[in-house]
């Protein structure tokens, strides 16, 4: 399982990184030998919207080569899914198996087609702009459509962690790993608030 985590400046640091604590925790169990990550970007370094700044592994690497791509908020989405030169980039992940977002971040994703014709979720104050990139968009923490899944808003990043550990694991993975970081609200893809189609 190769992912790429594609990092700007003004995007929101824990989306990322809640997703982030969560997926990588694969490559320590079992199986986990052919779990890697690359961190890329358009350029070699980024500052969040609070300004930290990330030094990235990979430059705009071609990320069709990458079994999932994922894309974190912020509100320098609003302006990027506007950049064509950013999205053609983001374009580049149509052949990755899964395609996954935390809050704004679906925006991006919209942005490059991803979600045409799907059900997907972003952050509350970001629903009205997800609208015409999808087929309908949902009021749930998670949602998944086929190969996409979407989260809502920023602290959410966690239990799409957790929810893409189970889907591609299994729940006693997801369990395992949630009590490792000692996070007791994931309620697993049963939950009500993960939507599936």
């Amino acid at each position: 399982m190769r992912m790429a985590f594609v990092l700007f400046d003004g995007m929101t640091s824990l989306d990322w990184i809640g997703f982030f604590e969560a997926v990588t925790r694969l490559r320590l169990m079992e199986g986990g030998e052919n779990v890697s990550w690359d961190f890329c970007a358009v350029k070699e370094e980024v500052v969040d919207d609070r300004g930290v700044t990330y030094r990235v592994n990979r430059v705009r690497p071609d990320l069709s080569g990458y079994d999932l791509v994922f894309l974190p908020g912020g509100m320098a989405t609003r302006t990027l899914r506007h950049d064509d030169d950013f999205v053609g980039w983001i374009r580049t992940a149509e052949p990755a198996e899964w395609k996954i977002s935390v809050c704004t971040g679906a925006l991006l994703l919209g942005a490059a087609g991803f979600l045409r014709g799907k059900k997907a979720t972003t952050n509350a104050s970001a629903l009205d702009l997800l609208e015409p990139y999808c087929a309908e968009v949902v009021k749930a923490r998670v949602v998944r459509d086929g190969n996409v899944v979407t989260g809502a808003g920023v602290a959410t990043a966690v239990d799409l962690g957790l929810y893409v550990v189970e889907m591609l694991r299994g729940p006693e993975a997801a369990k395992t790993i949630q009590e490792r970081m000692e996070y007791p609200y994931y309620r697993g893809s049963g939950g009500a608030e993960i939507y599936t189609v």
